[in-house]
C-alpha cells in the first residue's frame, strides 16, 4: 500500500509535466525553458500555485495574476496520470525495472493522448525516442529484445499496409504517419504478441465512439476521429491485461 500512495504521488508530480509537454511539444518549444506560465497572460507561475490538484482547487479555478479560467484539463491530467500510475504499481509484480518500464510507457501515452485530441499530432519527440526506449529497456526485461524489434517492426508494417491500402482504394490518405510510429512504438514496449491486441482494442473503440457520436449529430460518419488517442487507451489496457486476454482468447480454439 506504501508503494502504491508513493506512486500515486508521484503520477500527480509527472502529471504536471505531462501537461506542459502536451502544451508545448506540438508547437515545437522546450519543455524546460521558460517555467510554467499563465497561457492567458504569461505571468511565470509561483511553485505554491503549481501544486498539482491542490493549486487548482485553492485558486478557484483562476489564474491569481489576470483571473483567467484555468482548464479544467490540467488536474483532470494529472489525476488520470496519477491513477494510471497507480494501477501500474498494484497490478505488476514488485520489480522496479518493470514497474519503470510501465510508468515511463503510460507517461508517454498520455502525452500522446493529449497531442492528439489536441491538435491532431502525434510528435517524433515522443514516438521515435520511445520506440528506442521501448527496445533498450526490453533487453533486461519483458517482453525481451527480439519480441520488441519485433513488434516495433509488426506495428509500422501493420499500419504502413493500411495505409497503402486506404491511399490505394480511396485515393486519399486514411492516416497519417504518426500513427505508425506510435504503433511501433507500442510494439517495443509491449512486444508483437500485443500488437493485434491493441490494434483491435483500438479499432473497436473507436467504431463504438464514432458511431455513438454519428448517432447524437455530433460527428459525421466521414468525420476522422484522431486514432493515437484510440491507440493510447488501447495501449495501456493492453499493458495490464493484454497477456491473460489474449491468452483467453487462445483457448477459445
Amino acid at each position: 500500500m506504501t508503494l502504491i500512495i508513493a506512486v500515486f504521488v508521484f503520477g500527480l508530480l509527472i502529471g504536471s509535466f505531462l501537461n506542459v509537454c502536451i502544451a508545448r511539444l506540438p508547437a515545437g518549444e522546450s519543455v524546460s525553458s521558460p517555467g510554467s506560465r499563465c497561457p492567458a497572460c504569461a505571468t511565470p507561475i509561483r511553485w505554491y500555485d503549481n501544486i498539482p490538484i491542490v493549486s487548482y482547487l485553492v485558486l478557484g479555478r483562476r489564474c491569481r495574476a489576470c483571473q483567467a479560467p484555468i482548464s479544467v484539463r490540467y488536474p483532470l491530467v494529472e489525476l488520470t496520470t496519477a491513477v494510471a500510475f497507480a494501477l501500474q504499481a498494484w497490478l505488476l509484480p514488485p520489480d522496479p525495472i518493470v514497474l519503470a518500464q510501465h510508468l515511463l510507457f503510460t507517461s508517454l501515452l498520455i502525452v500522446l493522448f493529449g497531442t492528439d485530441y489536441d491538435v491532431q499530432r502525434l510528435p517524433d519527440v515522443i514516438t521515435l525516442p520511445g520506440t528506442a526506449a521501448g527496445v533498450l529497456i526490453a533487453v533486461f526485461v519483458v517482453p525481451g529484445f527480439v519480441a520488441s524489434v519485433a513488434g516495433a517492426a509488426l506495428g509500422a508494417a501493420v499500419l504502413l499496409f493500411v495505409r497503402w491500402a486506404w491511399k490505394r482504394l480511396r485515393g486519399v490518405d486514411g492516416m497519417g504517419l504518426g500513427d505508425v510510429k506510435m504503433l511501433a512504438m507500442i510494439g517495443a514496449f509491449l512486444g508483437w504478441r500485443q500488437v493485434g491486441v491493441v490494434l483491435f482494442l483500438a479499432s473497436l473503440s473507436g467504431a463504438v465512439i464514432g458511431l455513438a457520436l454519428a448517432a447524437t449529430g455530433r460527428r459525421s460518419m466521414q468525420t476522422r476521429l484522431p486514432f493515437g488517442t484510440f491507440l493510447a487507451v488501447a495501449a495501456y489496457a493492453a499493458s495490464l491485461i493484454g497477456e491473460p486476454l489474449l491468452d483467453w482468447y487462445l483457448s477459445l480454439y
